[in-house]
């Protein structure tokens, strides 16, 4: 797939993008829900290795091959690594996914009610070699706390000041201000957003396109103006923390709204699982997560 028909997948076809970026911090965890116990391994390369032989066994399964995944967001080192022989981004696209990069680099301390990005000290090198990588796009988080305006606008404007230095890189961002779905004023604060998400949009450059990745909204179909909204390409929802149910049931509700689900999608895999087992699980989730993506 080359550039345009990378946009018009991620675009206009039915599915959802999974999400395989689980980087240092969030990977011990993560293996230990696939089943590896931290003294399999030792050191950061060790627990890197297994990871990537997690993901790829994801991504080399007959489901994920199935058309109903149209994206992928990777970590660096999973862009960095092999699948089937192939740099993983060329994987990916042999199936019919798109690949993206997570680039943010942690979350600063909260202050106004939100967790800001830490300064992206590696951006520009990071950013020429995942277009070098033949990447689509991007993805980077930050995390709101409660319903505080000066927060979320200064998480907004974060958001869109790194998204349009990666779109002069010729990427395609995800802009992802995660809202904490245990926030006891989420309903408050996700209007909030919505407007700081609206007026960022409109302040961009014409033609420039950027994708969001939002916490499934309490309200359904709050960000229906976002979904139309001409800048962007497509709107994804973060599971949060739900289970795959609990996720797909809430994704459901949400018409245009796609899934971009990491836990939600990896949470029966285990690695002594047959690899029939392991399809079949894999598969299981992805029809489900496939069925909410396309609900409404």
């Amino acid at each position: 797939m080359n550039f345009d028909e990378m946009t018009a997948r991620i675009a206009n076809d039915d599915g959802f993008i999974a999400a395989l970026d689980q980087s240092g911090g969030s990977t011990p965890k993560a293996l230990r829900g696939y089943g590896v116990s931290d003294d399999e391994w030792s050191g950061d390369d060790e627990m890197f290795a297994a990871i990537h032989a997690m993901r790829s066994r994801v991504i080399t399964a007959p489901s994920f091959s199935s058309g109903k995944v149209i994206g992928a967001i990777l970590f660096e080192k999973t862009m960095d690594g092999m699948v089937d022989g192939k740099p993983t981004a060329d994987a990916l696209k042999a199936r019919g996914v798109v690949p993206f990069i997570k680039v943010d680099e942690g979350l600063q301390d909260e202050a106004d009610g939100v967790q800001l990005m830490k300064t992206m000290t590696k951006l520009d090198a990071l950013l020429d070699k995942s277009v070098a990588a033949g990447m689509f796009g991007t993805k980077m988080r930050s995390v709101i706390k409660s319903a505080n305006p000066k927060g979320i606008a200064a998480i907004v404007a974060q958001q869109f000041e790194y998204g349009n230095r990666i779109a002069d890189k010729g990427l395609v961002p995800i802009l992802e201000p995660e809202y904490d779905i245990t926030a006891a004023d989420r309903a408050e604060g996700e209007k909030i957003l919505l407007a700081e998400l609206a007026k960022g949009l409109d302040a961009l450059p014409e033609g420039r396109k950027v994708m969001l990745k939002l916490s499934i909204p309490v309200e359904a179909n709050l960000y229906a103006p976002l979904i139309a909204h001409p800048a962007v390409l497509r709107v994804v929802a973060l599971s949060g923390g739900y289970s795959t149910e609990e996720a797909c049931e809430h994704l459901a509700k949400n018409k245009g709204m796609i899934a971009s689900f990491s836990r939600g999608l990896l949470q029966d895999l285990r690695k002594d699982q047959t690899d029939a087992e392991f399809d079949a699980a894999l598969g299981k989730a992805i029809d489900a997560i496939y069925a909410a993506s396309v609900a409404g």
